[in-house]
């Protein structure tokens, strides 16, 4: 594991301060961000790109990627950092989502699709038809395009612990039976800061879900993403790597949270290129396969690349 040393510099960039230098979203081509854009909403659809004003969506266009959102764009909890609207009561699910997705993914020509959801914690399946129903629908008529899955824990409205880890385990091999590229779960924040930023959702549960899926398929990689500023130490970071690596997590993503609003989390700290750098490092010291780190790296951020 690298050292910490005089050359490698923290920084201590505060909130009250406007973005430092090396917050600069890549823009992307007008006319490519124009015509995903119309295209989702010809299609009534919702891309996690636009609903939550990814700073990369630009250059994923450009490269032939696009994260959609399905189940629609209300979600059932109501985590503190993320810009998705909330509700206790969202839109029914639409039978035809499935089909409009794969027809806008071959009108684009999309070579890498990755497919997340809202949390539906108010459907029996917490949603894992809507991603083996799209990953189907896009493979009837794109069949090189590559999906990866970025799911929610599918935990919730049981009482009975043991019969909601039966439930969530077997939604999981719902998804998994459908053979995505990647099974992606983010497990968001350090441990000490669970509650305030996750909202319905546990480390450990997490945790368990990234195992799980592992030992479902071996040959699925297993895939999770932190966000700095949210007043995580160093030592709490490298120990989230530690533990996603204890469950056997392949890849991981590392970058910089960014308020969408001042009903939000606030940020804590601006982590410095340099600091993403060190991680990085880290982390592949630990063993991950794949490593994305750098203030503006989101979850689905190059996930084309193997």
């Amino acid at each position: 594991m690298p050292k910490v040393n005089k050359k490698t510099q923290f920084s201590d960039i505060r909130p009250s301060q406007r973005l430092p230098d090396w917050i600069k979203p890549t823009i992307g081509k007008a006319s490519q961000l124009e015509q995903v854009q119309n295209l989702v909403k010809d299609y009534k659809l919702h891309t996690i790109c636009e609903e939550g004003r990814c700073p990369n969506r630009g250059e994923c266009y450009a490269s032939g990627t696009a994260t959609f959102l399905l189940g629609g764009s209300i979600c059932t909890r109501s985590c503190s950092f993320c810009q998705v609207e909330k509700g206790l009561a969202p839109n029914s699910i639409d039978p035809n989502e499935a089909e409009r997705v794969a027809n806008v993914v071959k009108k684009l020509n999309l070579k890498y699709v990755v497919l997340t959801s809202v949390a539906r914690d108010d459907l029996q399946d917490h949603g894992a038809s809507l991603f083996t129903n799209t990953i189907l629908a896009i493979r009837k008529i794109n069949p090189s395009t590559l999906i990866e899955v970025l799911t929610p824990d599918f935990w919730g409205g049981v009482l009975d612990k043991h019969k909601a880890i039966k439930l969530q385990k077997e939604r999981l091999i719902t998804v998994l039976n459908a053979k995505p590229i990647c099974f992606n779960h983010n497990i968001e924040t350090v441990e000490r800061l669970q509650k305030q930023v996750r909202r319905g959702a546990t480390y450990k549960r997490s945790l368990n879900l990234l195992q799980a899926a592992k030992e479902i398929d071996k040959n699925i990689p297993t895939k999770s993403g932190l966000m700095l500023g949210l007043g995580e130490v160093l030592e709490e970071v490298i120990q989230s790597f530690k533990d996603l690596r204890a469950v056997n997590c392949d890849q991981i993503t590392i970058g910089q949270y960014l308020r969408p609003s001042l009903a939000h989390i606030p940020v804590e700290k601006y982590w410095h290129p340099k600091e993403f750098e060190y991680l990085g490092k880290v982390a592949k010291d630990l063993g991950f396969k794949k490593v994305n780190s750098g203030p503006l790296v989101r979850s689905s951020y190059h996930a084309e690349k193997s």
